[in-house]
């Protein structure tokens, strides 16, 4: 059972709307902190060491990756822009992986400026790495494990997936890079989203661990570090369970000691690229009641919209809503909560029962501090919202400024017209 409170009052929100109108996100920087802490504290227990390198893609906002690789992590970064934000902060060198597909020459450049680690995605992706950069000390693949691994509803069945390198062109991309003068090498794979099942983490790891022996025995390559990838889920809904993240560590561990160690394998660092479960929880889509309408069914009408989040109607994901001040009145309204888009799945909950809303109510709508202002885009000309960081002393600090119609225009050249 997972309660869905929210950290921040009333008061708070009608504070900060004096000088920003909703909608816009707030995020709780103590509880992203003590969250990200207690997620390297539970992997610490690894032989060899331990690093998680935060998804940009997750929350692209410098404010909270400085937050993050003040508690050690770096970032796993997928675009020439992510990687410019991570040395924005001071994230630079090996503190950065690049796991990229479909990559532009110029990315990779860029990526071998910073000295980041490049995870390349295809075996073709070779040749365009040596032209645009050059070949690296260190390199890393992802892996495609095909049917030999099941993936799930978000990311599907691995074979059907656009990632990554079936387990003969690895041995092939391993020989050819040990041969282009590559010294040391990672293992990567990255076959689910927003899982919630801990045993699945654990036999990724496995299927890992057994390959490192077969890659060794193979092609002579010993592996630096295996990235087990990201993917591990938050309870959206309120009668989910969170990962146990320490049972998930221990089985790791016990697969280390038994695939690696006692086969006198070279013991290779384990990193992850989780960024939902970091940040996922702790991030508040703020919004006000502007209309409701009752035709068929009843309309609750936000000022927010898809361009804000869009899960729900891309992913039909749940996301739990509260409306501040009515906490603990009865939840008996049965209603569609949705946006002003001119798309019908617009909606943030379909059939969904809240507390009876009046017009003028704050709708907060939880976990989205992932994937959640990341994704907004601006189809009917929508602006994106602000952003607001909330101190561990209770302060707001914005972090990102809403867009504005001058931003919207800003590519277009009216002179011309």
């Amino acid at each position: 059972m997972t309660e869905k409170n929210v950290p921040f009052t009333l008061d708070s929100v009608k504070e900060i709307e004096k000088s920003n109108p909703t909608p816009f996100y707030i995020y709780d920087e103590k509880a992203i902190s003590e969250n990200a802490q207690y997620f390297l504290n539970a992997f610490s227990i690894l032989p060899g060491g331990f690093r998680n390198y935060f998804a940009v893609k997750a929350l692209p906002n410098p404010y909270i990756m400085k937050l993050l690789k003040g508690v050690g992590m770096g970032a796993d970064c997928s675009s020439l822009p992510e990687l410019e934000l991570a040395a924005k902060v001071g994230l630079t060198g090996e503190s950065i992986m690049f796991t990229s597909n479909d990559t532009p020459a110029a990315e990779f450049k860029r990526a071998r400026e910073l000295g980041a680690i490049i995870n390349l995605d295809d075996i073709t992706h070779i040749d365009t790495l040596k032209e645009a950069a050059g070949i690296p000390e260190l390199i890393c693949f992802r892996y495609n494990p095909g049917p030999l691994k099941e993936g799930n509803t978000l990311i599907g069945k691995p074979e059907e997936a656009k990632y990554g390198l079936t387990r003969d062109q690895l041995k092939e991309g391993y020989r050819r890079m040990k041969a282009e003068g590559c010294k040391r090498f990672g293992l990567h794979t990255m076959v689910a989203s927003n899982e919630l099942n801990p045993d699945y983490f654990i036999e990724t790891a496995r299927i890992l661990f057994e390959l490192a022996a077969k890659i060794k025995a193979e092609t002579g390559v010993e592996l630096e570090f295996i990235n087990l990838g990201g993917g591990i889920g938050i309870p959206y809904k309120w009668d989910q369970k969170a990962v146990d993240l320490e049972y998930v560590a221990e089985g790791i561990r016990n697969l280390y000691e038994t695939l690696i160690i006692a086969k006198g394998l070279k013991q290779p660092r384990i990193v992850m690229e989780c960024g939902r479960m970091v940040t996922g929880p702790y991030g508040y889509l703020v919004s006000k009641v502007l209309h409701k309408k009752v035709t068929y069914k009843n309309y609750v009408g936000l000022d927010a919209c898809m361009a804000n989040l869009m899960r729900p109607a891309l992913y039909g994901a749940y996301h739990h809503i509260t409306i501040l001040g009515k906490e603990n009145a009865p939840i008996d309204y049965k209603c569609d909560v949705t946006g002003s888009l001119c798309e019908n799945n617009d909606k943030f909950a379909v059939d969904r029962k809240i507390p009876q809303p009046e017009i003028g109510d704050y709708a907060v709508i939880h976990d989205g501090g992932a994937h959640g202002h990341a994704m907004g885009f601006n189809y009917n000309a929508k602006l994106r919202c602000a952003e607001f960081l909330m101190k561990s002393d209770g302060s707001f600090e914005k972090i990102r400024r809403a867009e504005t119609i001058d931003d919207y225009f800003a590519t277009l050249d009216f002179s011309r017209l």
